[in-house]
């Protein structure tokens, strides 16, 4: 009795409807590269996340098995990498997500900044580290933009470095367009003001006011290499990142941000993560707040 091979169309599942298993050999791979590129730990109990997120690339790709998938990082690893992060993180972010963090921006950090840099000069750089989709660096625009207006420091040289890994999220967050119901931290007076309504073929969509694109640069970046970046930063905003890293990876990345940041600069991290055990660099002054030591 003859059997017919079973036949792998090119969207990455089998042909009889059911998914491409991920091999133990093909999730070492995997678990090593994420951990070596961009440093994630992913335990075995990752293991059906990692298989059903990158089931998404083998089909975008036309692959047919996730051994093709580690052929294709072996031969162009820069090429895939910011896809392959993106596919395996969780990008969860909101407009004016930690509300506390904006208002001790708004009304304390901001205010002691601007009346140092118009009395001695010197710019005024914030970086969203791990920035995902854009909400976060234009809802601190929306902050800045504000309080230069308000305090008489509109010439100033104030703007917003925001950097991720995600080619996806970038290119959302260099258009600054949402749908209208992303909007819902955004309170209605910000609202009005710093977003434009959409309509026909943008109908049910926002975009970003122009001054808050004139006060944002995105750039993509992989906090694990080398940063073009020189600083000094009055503030990093890095927040819900480092909570996909291990301890030692956690650290130097910290370390790194502390060499970038002068005394008294600050660091904001997400509501879930902490520096204890991790840095001495910093103190805390606030819910997740942390400032550099003298």
């Amino acid at each position: 009795m003859a059997v017919a091979a079973t036949a792998i169309p090119r969207d990455g599942a089998p042909a009889g409807g059911g998914a491409v298993p991920l091999g133990d050999a093909e999730f070492r791979f995997l678990r090593d590269f994420v951990h070596a590129h961009c440093g994630i730990a992913l335990g075995e109990h990752k293991r059906q996340l990692v298989q059903g997120r990158l089931a998404r690339r083998l089909r975008a790709l036309q692959l047919p098995d996730y051994a093709a998938y580690c052929a294709l990082l072996r031969s162009d690893p820069d090429g895939e990498l910011g896809e392959l992060a993106s596919a395996i993180s969780t990008n969860v972010t909101a407009f004016f997500r930690e509300p506390h963090h904006y208002e001790l921006l708004e009304n304390e950090l901001l205010p002691r900044w601007l009346e140092r840099k118009r009395r001695d000069g010197g710019r005024l750089r914030l970086w969203s580290a791990g920035c995902s989709t854009g909400e976060e660096p234009y809802a601190l625009a929306m902050v800045l933009a504000e309080a230069l207006e308000r305090h008489g420091a509109t010439d100033v040289d104030a703007k917003i470095l925001a950097t991720d890994l995600s080619p996806q999220a970038l290119e959302t967050a260099r258009n600054g367009v949402y749908p209208l119901d992303r909007l819902d931290g955004i309170g209605d007076e910000r609202r009005h003001r710093w977003m434009l309504r959409g309509a026909g073929e943008y109908e049910g969509y926002a975009c970003v006011h122009p001054r808050l694109h004139e006060l944002v640069t995105v750039q993509p970046l992989n906090l694990l290499h080398d940063w073009p970046m020189r600083g000094p930063f009055d503030a990093i905003f890095c927040r819900n990142v480092v909570i996909y890293f291990d301890q030692p990876t956690k650290q130097r990345l910290i370390g790194r941000y502390a060499a970038l940041l002068p005394p008294g600069g600050h660091l904001f991290l997400g509501h879930s993560e902490s520096l204890h055990g991790i840095s001495d660099d910093f103190e805390l002054i606030g819910r997740t707040v942390y400032r550099k030591r003298a």
